[in-house]
Parts: C-alpha cells; structure tokens; sequence
C-alpha cells in the first residue's frame, strides 16, 4: 500500500487511542498528591523528631500534658507529654519531647526546673506565669557527656549559662542567716550572690559558695576580707556602743560584705573558686594581721565583770594585743580564788618599746630580757574602764614606778606577766579600811572614861569650892565671883556629859551616822565596780 493511500482520518483515531491507554485517568491524581505530601511529611518528622527525655520533680504543680512547654530564654524547646508518678510514689516523672536543636546540650550538668509564681531570697520571680502557666525553664550545660534522665531543681539556680562572674569559696563556722540567694555586697553595692551552702565533711564549719558578677569581680584578690553583714551588727566592747548594717536586704535575709584590706598596693584578680574566710563582723576581718603573736597571762583577783574574749590590750591608748581567752583557777596557798586571763601581745607594734624586730622575732632569750628589764622598771598590767555607757574594761601596761617588786613567771605556760589592782579597787579598799577602822573604834569605853573623868573633876571641885568657903572672908570679891562662874561652868558641863543629856544623845547618834557613812561608801565602791555605767546613766530600778 502506498503511503498516499492512508487515510489521514484513521492514522489520527490510532494515534489517539494509544495516547489514550497511556495517560492516567485524574481521578487517581489527588490520591497520590496526598500520599507524597504524608510520606514527605512523615520523613520530615522522623528527620525532624527531637529527643525523649525524663525530668523528676517532687511535684507536678504547674505541669500538664500536651500543653506545659519547655522554654530556654522564652523560645520553646520542648513539651511535655506523659507525667506519671515515680515508682517510689516520692515524686513525678515528666516525659518530655525536645526539639532536635538542643540535642546538643542535653548534658549531665544541663538544669530544669519549674517556673512559677515565687518570692524567695528577697526577689520576686514568674509573675508572667500567672496570665499565662507554668513552663519549665531549662539551662543547657558545658559537659560532653549525654544525658537523658534529668532530676528537676526545686528553686531556679542563681547563676545560669552565660553570667560573667567568678566563684569563690568561703569558709564559716556556722551558717547564721545566710541563705541561697543572699546578696554580696561591695561598698553596699549587691554585686553577687549566694549559690550554695554545705556543712563541712569533718562537721566543723560551713563553706558558702558565692558568685560576684562582672565587672565587681575584679576586685576580689588575695587581700580581700569577707564578713557577715546580716542584720544590725551592734558592738559594745571597750570602745563603746557601735550600730553597722549594709543594705535593708541584708537586714531581711542577711548578706555577705567584701573589701580589699587597706594599706596594699594593687593586687591581681583572684582566680576562680580562690577561698576565703568568711569573719563574723568587719570589725574582725579588717583587723591588722600580725605576723609574730606573743602569748601572755595575767592573773588578777579581783572581779572580771565587763572584760569580754576580743577585748583590747593597750598600752597608753595603743593597741598591743587582744584578749584570748578568760579562767578561773583556785590557789590553794592564799585560799582564794584568781582569775588567769589569757592574752596574744603582738610585739611588732612596741619595736620602740621593745627593741629591734629581728631580736624580738628570732632570739628568745633576748625577748626575755627585753621583757624582764621592762617589768623591772615597773610595767604592770592593769584593768581598766574603757567606756562608762557600756561598762566594759579592758587590759591595760603601764609603768608604776611605786609598784612593787615583781617578776615573770616564765616557769608558766604561758609565763604569767605581773599585775597591779585598779584604780577604783584601791579606792574601795581604802574606804574598807577606814570602816574597818571606824568599826574597830571602842567609842562607848571613850564616853564612859571620859564621864567618869568628868566626875572625878567635879569632886575635886566641889572640894575646892569647900575650902574657898573656909577663907570666904578672906577672898577678894573677884575670886569669889570667878569661882561662882567656874561652879556654874562644872554644872553645865556634868549637865552636858549624863547619859541621858542631849549632847551624849547626839554624839552617839554622830556616831552611828558615821558607821552608816562608811558602810554606805563601801556599798557605793562594790556596785561602782559592778555597774560603772551607772556614773551616766544612774543606778538601775531594783538593781
């Protein structure tokens, strides 16, 4: 057949119905568009899927399936979908789905816990909460060990990922009222805060764990000095009547203060987790340090009221030491008791006084003498007044040239330097003296010698005046009439000297005014002693 001879017609109807055959019919396109979209869907889940963790709490409060977020800096990056109680039925296990973003962080150190309204540590925290839930708030860690069970935090930590700032450590004997959160202060500054607290593993202190922002943690280096500045620090020592706070927040919830000790050149930043101690006040922990301690005792026996451990130790206004300790001990020779004060004399302050500091520092023996020669020109310890408002005393050398002869007992442990009673104890032991003496007077023997000599005067008189009446006519009128005078002046006085007469009445009560006096001084020498406040302020009611 030639080619001429086909019909057009007919090759076009073939041609179609083999197009026809091969084409898909359009009802099966929008099944298929749908099944890719679900496989790409499901591929980009898989893809996408994040890791399942676990967070335990002690409590669910705030947490609800399906709809509490896990959030990093407000950006969702979790939810949590099952919350089921532990197996221990002690507190909740929350089940939570992360994005695949922070697979990363998801470390042994990174922190959870749950945001909710709170005020603790004088700060307020997750108002935002009340409009719109609680979430869990999170806060990725630096370790590179994986980790996918996590225990929650109670509290929000202090310190996150992020702060500039250092750590320090910081040794107490006891906690006091500091607590996680307390401010650290700097010249009243709140430049940190405290992250942690524990008890000693041996039980004998507490170490704090603080964290100073930057840029305030440039000044902390090796001669800062911390204290406690919790509350109203009021001191009443020698010196007098000291009130010391830092901020209204550390009075509420207490606080720790820092400063560089004056008197040092510039120093270097600590390092991070450097420790400190951590001293009770910052009268204690700016004290100078000494490096040479000379322990000492003085011994008195009289009464210690008024005299605290920390008390000064001065000579003629100088500090040279400070009280370390206050006894008692029996002597069995004087059968009394006596009252050993321990003290720590820091002889780097009395060079002048003392000589050289190489020859205090290295050579005993001429320390001894130095101290020996000294006590030999009559230095002598003292208790002293150092305030009248507040009463305390304190130890006091000075040189008693009338003082007298005294040693150092260097057989002792530590040798005992000699003493010299107060001012006021020589007054009351004046006073006791005298009543002693007043008392020891045998005044109604004096008055009854003195009428009977009296009496004895009379007679002669009377005897007198019988002879002048012998030779009355023989005396001149002027004799007569002294004579007359002199019976008269007798009379009087016999009449003056009975018993009964109101001049022996009122010697006698002379007399007992003077025994109340003196009872009265020796009563208003031992409560002066007691109460030497009491010359400003008066004498206490009922005291």
């Amino acid at each position: 057949m030639a080619r001429s001879d086909i019909d057009i017609d007919e090759l076009q109807e073939v041609l179609h119905e083999r197009k026809k055959r091969k084409s898909l019919p359009f009802v099966w396109i929008v099944p298929l568009v749908a099944a890719i979209i679900g496989g790409w869907l499901v591929v980009k889940g898989i893809l996408e899927k994040g890791p399942t963790i676990t967070i335990r709490f002690t409590s669910a409060e705030g947490l609800e399936a399906g709809k509490t977020k896990v959030k990093y800096r407000s950006v969702d990056v979790g939810e949590v979908k099952r919350i089921n109680v532990t197996e221990d039925l002690l507190g909740v296990v929350a089940t939570v789905e992360m994005v695949k973003a922070v697979d990363p962080y998801l470390v042994e150190d990174t922190q959870f816990w749950i945001v909710r309204p709170r005020i603790a540590g004088g700060q307020v925290s997750g108002l935002g909460t009340l409009f719109s839930g609680s979430y869990i708030g999170s806060d990725p860690g630096k370790s590179r060990t994986k980790r996918r069970d996590f225990v929650g935090l109670e509290v929000p930590p202090i310190i996150t990922t992020g702060m500039a700032g250092h750590h320090f450590a910081l040794h107490a004997e006891t906690l006091g009222s500091l607590q996680v959160g307390s401010p650290v202060l700097f010249r009243e500054e709140e430049v940190g805060s405290i992250v942690a607290h524990e008890i000693n593993k041996d039980g004998q202190g507490v170490t704090f764990r603080i964290f100073v922002n930057a840029p305030y943690d440039q000044y902390v280096n090796a001669n800062s000095r911390f204290w406690n500045a919790s509350g109203i620090d009021v001191t009443m020592d020698a010196n007098g009547i000291r009130v010391d706070t830092e901020s209204l927040v550390s009075i509420l919830i207490g606080g720790v203060a820092f400063e560089t000790f004056p008197g040092v050149g510039p120093q270097s930043s600590a390092n991070e987790s450097q420790e400190f101690t951590l001293f009770k006040s910052r009268t204690e922990a700016m004290k100078r340090p000494d490096a040479i301690s000379l322990p000492a005792v003085v011994i008195f026996d009289q009464s210690l009221r008024g005299l605290t451990v920390g008390a000064p130790v001065e000579f003629r206004g100088i500090a040279i030491g400070e009280v370390k300790a206050i006894n008692m001990e029996y002597d069995k020779v004087t059968d009394k008791p006596s009252f050993p004060v321990t003290i720590a004399i820091y002889p780097l302050r009395l060079q002048a006084l003392l000589g050289g500091q190489a020859e205090i520092a290295n050579d005993p023996e001429v320390r001894r003498a130095k101290w020996d020669g000294l006590v030999a020109k009559g230095l002598r310890a003292q208790l002293r007044t150092g305030s009248l408002l507040t009463g305390q005393i304190f130890v006091a050398f000075d040189f008693f040239t009338n003082a007298p002869a005294a040693q150092i007992n260097w057989t002792r442990n530590p040798p005992a330097l000699p003493t010299i009673p107060s001012v006021l104890e020589e007054v009351q032991q004046s006073v006791v003296n005298i009543v002693h003496k007043i008392d020891k007077m045998p005044l109604e023997q004096i008055g009854l010698n003195l009428r009977q000599s009296l009496a004895t005067l009379d007679r002669t008189l009377t005897s007198t005046d019988k002879l002048v009446k012998g030779f009355e006519s023989e005396v001149t009128p002027s004799v007569k009439a002294t004579l007359k005078e002199a019976r008269k002046t007798l009379h009087s006085a016999d009449q003056v000297l009975t018993a009964d007469s109101p001049f022996m009445y009122e010697t006698q009560e002379l007399i007992r005014e003077l025994s109340k006096t003196a009872r009265s001084l020796r009563e208003l020498t031992d409560y002066l002693d007691r109460h030497p406040e009491a010359l400003i302020r008066g004498k206490k009611g009922g005291g």
